[in-house]
């Protein structure tokens, strides 16, 4: 491809709406450009990085067994209703009513679509097992779109779904995906981290996602240095607490607390700080109100919460359920006096006697309020987020809380979907039963935007030769010196011939833009053909990631770049980056 003949528009400086590097870059480089909010077209550079990313989908896909299909991204609705979800998604979901009144989803993922089509064709166990997995397009319509191609409203994912007849073949499935995402991953240059993860809506009691370390990574993992424990904020276990022994508890009493509702507030005008507080919050699972109560320092953890409780869906109570529920207004609750309400504690404030709760009267507290004595506890649980102060669950060593970017995510779903969508199979003895489910997600453009994350320095982007959009950069200083264009050309013509992915940089343009251009866009390796190097029968090459630059015989360009490459693709086939 020749530079002049390209549209690879980049910008020298860097757009204030862009928060993330990986955005920064994408625009800069000319990959992206933004339509609306969450919603970007992929320019040739851009394109290009997806489309090999998604080769080596699948390849690893197609190697592993699964077969490749494409669904609907218009989904009927009603198979949402049946399944259960629809209200799941809330307002993320993007739905309209087509020409005749019916309602339509725009495909957030697909494991409706996919039960469907397998309640329809699979009938015996003899059909079983079977992956299938597709490239499609998903849309969500994301409250907050952020960090560009991180978080958007439209975007690529590869999911696959295994059917399987008994958990021993789930397991195997499950293990087959593990092992392919692995490699897909170590192919594309990314450094990840497999964390226990929480399953949220798509169900299922096993889970793991496949997280990069980013700076402006939108999620949260616990990671033990010690003794390599990793975990999403969302499922990372708590210690359990031994309770306190209740000795020389103190007299209960109200305290008055005009206008101080905030745990900051209180603690600030009673003089204690906020672990030797509880705060009591009205929550509603399954239309049931539910007092869920932590230490003051601590936030409730509603993934566990949810686990818990095992209901399909918790939000905290509006002013009104809380004033029915406590009989003060939002606040004010407080466990001493609950009537109607199951009041949910979590293991950290067994260790705690004397502490302070709501009174549930409006400005007024409870001090010296102790479990058992003042109020029951009728279910305990790990229901707050961990804290970097916290001990490691399995080693009891320190632990660190760093961000990160979610590029995978799979489930164990069981029979979630296959028994709501009735997908079953006769078993050799005859008998009916619910197939078996897993499913597992990548989010491509999450992979491109985690590469650049991961691989660039303050010049632009550092592509691993596995998905850089070209694999050589040949670049003549001098656009008007008629022997370096001449040899530029050659060696273009030599290196097309020969398979490589090239471009040629025959712009009219200063040195220093082209040199500027060709750190910012990162291909790997850059041949530079200068006037004086070229009398002398020499030229460059300049390797972007090491930032090593050797001078060799003209007539030797071709064969040692092929070598160069060659030795790179042979380091990332390997997956050892």
């Amino acid at each position: 491809m020749r530079w002049s003949k390209s549209l690879i528009p980049t910008l020298k400086e860097v757009p204030q709406e862009a928060e993330a590097i990986s955005h920064q870059l994408m625009l800069r480089a000319g990959l992206i450009r933004k339509l609306a909010s969450g919603t970007y077209s992929y320019l040739p550079l851009g394109f290009k990085v997806i489309k090999k990313v998604e080769r080596i989908i699948r390849e690893e896909m197609d190697k592993s067994g699964a077969q490749e299909v494409l669904l609907p991204a218009l989904q009927p609705v009603e198979l949402w209703m049946e399944s259960g979800r629809y209200s799941d998604l809330g307002e993320d979901m993007v739905s309209f009513k087509d020409r005749h009144g019916k309602e339509v989803v725009l495909g957030p993922t697909h494991e409706e679509v996919i039960t469907d089509l397998i309640r329809k064709e699979v009938k015996s166990y003899r059909q079983l097992p079977i992956i299938l997995y597709q490239l499609q397009t998903k849309f969500r319509d994301e409250i907050r779109p952020r960090f560009g191609v991180i978080r958007s409203k439209e975007f690529i994912m590869k999911d696959a779904y295994s059917f399987d007849r008994d958990i021993e073949g789930l397991n195997s499935s499950y293990e087959k995906m593990y092992k392919a995402y692995c490699r897909i991953f170590e192919r594309c240059g990314l450094s990840y981290i497999i964390v226990e993860a929480d399953p949220g809506i798509m169900g299922g009691n096993v889970s793991h996602e496949f997280m990069v370390l980013a700076r402006n990574g939108e999620d949260e993992i616990v990671n033990c240095p010690s003794c390599g424990y990793a975990a999403s904020l969302a499922k990372a276990e708590c210690p359990e607490v031994a309770p306190r022994p209740k000795t020389s508890l103190k007299p209960l009493k109200e305290v008055s607390t005009p206008d101080s509702k905030t745990i900051g507030e209180v603690s600030k005008l009673l003089d204690v700080t906020p672990d030797a507080m509880v705060k009591t919050l009205i929550y509603e699972a399954d239309e049931r109100p539910y007092a869920i109560l932590v230490r003051g320092d601590h936030e409730v953890n509603e993934a566990k919460v949810t686990r818990l409780l095992k209901c399909s869906r918790l939000t905290l109570a509006n002013e009104r359920t809380i004033e029915q529920a406590t009989g003060a207004p939002m606040g004010f609750a407080g466990p001493v006096g609950l009537k109607g309400v199951q009041i949910i504690a979590d293991y950290s404030i067994r260790d705690i006697n004397d502490f302070v709760t709501g009174a549930n009267k409006k400005d007024m507290h409870l001090v010296n309020v102790n479990i058992d004595r003042d109020f029951k506890v009728d279910l305990w649980g790990d229901i707050r987020y961990i804290r970097d102060t916290d001990p490691c669950p399995r080693c009891g060593k320190g632990l660190r809380i760093e961000h990160a970017i979610e590029i995978g995510h799979i489930f164990k779903l069981g029979t979630k979907y296959s028994k709501s969508l009735g997908a079953r199979f006769l078993d050799e003895d005859g008998k009916e039963k619910d197939i078996i489910m897993g499913c597992y997600g990548i989010g491509v453009n999450r992979i491109v935007a985690s590469i650049i994350e991961e691989h660039h320095d303050e010049d632009g982007i550092i592509w691993p030769i596995s998905i850089s959009p070209f694999e050589v950069l040949i670049l003549p200083v001098n656009p008007t010196h008629a022997e370096s264009t001449e040899f530029a050309e050659e060696v273009y013509t030599s290196l097309l011939d020969d398979g490589i992915d090239t471009l040629l940089d025959d712009r009219d343009e200063r040195p220093g833009i082209k040199f500027k251009d060709a750190d910012l866009i990162g291909i790997p390796f850059r041949i530079v053909i200068g006037e004086k190097n070229l009398k002398m029968g020499k030229v460059e090459i300049k390797n972007r990631k090491t930032k090593e630059v050797i001078t060799i015989p003209k007539e030797d360009v071709v064969s040692t770049i092929k070598d160069l490459l060659k030795k790179q693709k042979e380091i990332y086939a390997k997956g050892k980056i």
